[in-house]
């Protein structure tokens, strides 16, 4: 607050010394979070000096720090008045609108100076979820982890999914799509019969569509079902050959069902089509491991250490290349190895 104040000093010609005191004690005590005193010393200025914006600025802000937004908007509207062009005040009174529940008022002031955080709150309020969830993301790529704006993020993601969804099943009804959606929803519900029962129908109303094969697959594999998701991830692999997840379940249903050789070559295709990818490595290590080839597996789990170093998925490559070099009678190389498997095994106790 005192670099707001100071430019607004630096505007007002000459306030006189009286006037200057109470601002420069008004902001210290802003500093000092002490906000009952800050209101005083600002609410003395406006007094002394109505027609000078920094004083409702100040006074704006201090109610803020105690929390009477609905108190704040009015000293605050009233510097705009009085100087229109103060991008502090703009952003100020924006936030207190939408503290005190104006969202839609408080959204051409967040505009102004481009607070894109609270301007996606305050979009998520008045329902535009598509703005909310665009400037919800900028704000979450500009400071990853706030968790503020993931929850909002989420929220707003999550209602203009709902609503598209809607939109959808008014458009029609008994769609390919619909259902599969419906099928997602009861996936996540763990409602495994109407899950099936949903992408089922929507494979019997358009069997082409791509996804519905592959979500259905992931069905079966939660259930261990490891057959009838080969048979999912397969006929997924015939309608997108391209796409490397669907080689990388195939790949893995195989491995659970002891088809190493199957396995290692839809696993091998996944890791061409996608390099680099953690998990295709370290299942096609496994599979290279099972089908004997020793040196294809360290090579895999070694390619997923060099990316991979903390993680559960780290820990099993340390795992298995502690077993290739015991195999091999290194039993320095292997005792390492054992020994990041157990940290990283106690990082998670």
């Amino acid at each position: 607050m005192s670099g707001l104040l100071l430019s607004l000093l630096l505007a007002w010609q000459n306030p006189s010394p009286e006037i200057l005191q109470h601002l420069k004690a008004g902001a210290d005590a802003l500093n000092q979070n002490r906000a009952a005193e800050a209101v005083n010393e600002f609410r003395v200025t406006t007094e002394a000096a109505p027609e000078m914006p920094a004083g409702f600025v100040g006074l704006g802000q201090a109610l803020m720090q105690a929390g009477d937004y609905q108190g704040a908007i009015p000293p605050l509207k009233h510097a705009l008045e009085l100087n229109p062009d103060l991008p502090g005040a703009h952003q100020l009174v924006g936030f207190a609108l939408l503290a005190a529940g104006y969202a839609n008022e408080a959204i051409p002031h967040l505009e102004k100076v481009h607070a894109i955080d609270a301007l996606g709150v305050a979009q998520l309020k008045v329902g535009k979820l598509a703005e909310a969830t665009a400037n919800l993301q900028a704000a979450l790529e500009q400071r990853p982890g706030d968790v503020n704006t993931m929850y909002y993020l989420g929220r707003a993601s999550g209602l203009l999914s709902r609503q598209i969804f809607e939109l959808l099943r008014a458009t029609d009804p008994e769609s390919a799509r619909v259902h599969q959606i419906l099928g997602e929803t009861y996936s996540v519900l763990h409602n495994v019969a109407a899950a099936e029962k949903e992408f089922t129908d929507a494979l019997r109303l358009r069997p082409g569509t791509p996804g519905v094969h592959l979500e259905l697959g992931e069905l079966y594999s939660a259930g261990a079902q490891w057959n009838k998701a080969e048979a999912e991830f397969r006929a997924e692999t015939k309608l997108q050959p391209g796409d490397p997840e669907a080689a990388f379940r195939l790949g893995n249903a195989l491995l659970q069902q002891g088809k190493v050789k199957d396995a290692r070559h839809e696993l091998e295709r996944a890791s061409g089509l996608a390099p680099g990818m953690a998990d295709t490595l370290y299942v096609l290590g496994r599979a290279a491991s099972l089908d004997g080839d020793k040196a294809a597996a360290e090579k895999a789990w070694l390619a997923v250490l060099a990316s991979d170093k903390e993680s559960t998925l780290a820990g099993q490559a340390h795992f298995g290349l502690a077993g290739i070099y015991r195999e091999r009678g290194d039993s320095a190389k292997a005792d390492a190895e054992m020994k990041e498997f157990q940290r990283l095994q106690n990082l998670r106790r």
